[in-house]
């Protein structure tokens, strides 16, 4: 019975494990989709306009 209790222990902390890193990968991926949208939305903008200021 100890044996089958491993395994379903181990079963369940890989399946969690690999749920866990997914949702961490779909993060990342959302993160760098917004982050080259910005990018793409700041540097769209027509020279003349004021931006960031920077000294």
């Amino acid at each position: 019975m100890a044996p089958l209790l491993l395994v379903l222990l181990l079963v369940l902390l890989f399946v969690g494990a690999g749920f866990v890193m997914k949702m961490i990968w779909l993060i990342a991926v959302a993160l760098l989709a917004v982050f080259f949208i910005g990018f793409l939305f700041r540097s769209s903008r027509p020279r003349g306009t004021r931006g960031r200021h920077h000294r």
